[in-house]
């Protein structure tokens, strides 16, 4: 199942289910679905916090049915789109994870995983500007696969570790180069400018990705193809990014796991494509959605 979050009546969200047509969503806060969410207000943070699964086992026994007001049904294009969980408890990214990407800067792989912390407050929504602030240096793209925990993970195994994940989703780690250089390779102020982590469209069910190694992952700006790569070359793997973090710090449902970006980064292109205002970055991944996020000037918080 492929949730979203929308907005609906001005800043207030509801979450949505795409229907199979890909051109209509099912408003999960129409009075038809109150017999399983109960408020009408519920986020999709609040239904990964309560069971995804038990959830999404009852939604779609109520579309096969038809047993839902067909007011609860509203077009995709009529409405604008957040990032599926605006508000997650932290976000964990794995840096220096993709093997391709380590080749094409000739560096060592990384014994075990490496991992940095973004802060919730720089999330934003698939269409949203990226916003880059003035005087921080270069700013670099990273087109990523990330992955919704959906239930308290601590001290597990990598065996037990895919049971964990409600969901997938599509991001951007947009990161200040230049502040992670001049901070040499600290990543806290490098990895939280505001307005710098594109998320979504969806949070698509694990039953929707068979493989998650076989996603094929693309960014362009403005056009210029960039990145070309595949989920195939991760270095750690999902399970063991899970298990890992899960032995550093507890992991709640609704945190996100970002896994790591492909070859084709900003600086190895000539001419190098760091980021710039009035420029619109576009990521693919096959089969999970497209975010689309044009670059405008922003005010640094640091």
């Amino acid at each position: 199942m492929r949730y979203l979050t929308f907005k609906k009546g001005g800043n207030h969200s509801a979450v949505g289910v795409l229907l199979n047509d890909a051109l209509h969503v099912l408003d999960l806060s129409h009075s038809s679905f109150s017999d399983i969410l109960g408020a009408r207000d519920s986020s999709l943070l609040d239904m990964v916090r309560t069971g995804l699964p038990a959830i999404t086992k009852k939604i779609a026994s109520k579309i096969d049915s038809g047993n839902f007001d067909q007011a609860a049904v509203v077009r995709l294009d009529s409405i604008s789109i957040d990032s599926p969980i605006p508000n997650p408890g932290k976000i964990i990214g794995a840096a220096y994870n993709f093997t391709d990407a380590l080749d094409e800067r000739s560096m060592e792989y990384p014994a075990e995983p490496v991992i940095f912390i973004r802060s919730a407050c720089t999330v934003i929504g698939p269409y949203d500007p990226i916003l880059i602030p003035p005087d921080v240096g270069n700013v670099g793209y990273e087109a990523e696969l990330a992955v919704v925990i959906g239930k308290r993970a601590l001290h597990i195994e990598s065996e037990m570790a895919m049971s964990f994940i409600a969901g997938y989703t599509v991001h951007n780690d947009i990161s200040g180069s230049g502040m992670i250089k001049e901070d040499k390779g600290n990543f806290v102020r490098g990895k939280n400018m505001p307005a710098s982590a594109p998320f979504g469209p969806f949070l698509i069910t694990p039953d929707e990705i068979p493989n998650p190694y076989a996603i094929s992952i693309k960014l362009s700006i403005d056009g210029r193809s960039l990145q070309d790569g595949s989920t195939a070359m991760m270095l750690f793997k999902i399970a063991e990014l899970i298990s890992y973090v899960s032995k550093k710090m507890p992991l709640e449902p609704g945190d996100i796991i970002a896994t790591g970006t492909p070859g084709g980064l900003a600086m190895v292109h000539t001419p190098t494509a760091w980021l710039e205002p009035g420029q619109t970055v576009r990521v693919e991944l096959n089969g999970l959605g497209v975010l689309n996020n044009p670059i405008k000037k922003g005010v640094p918080f640091f």
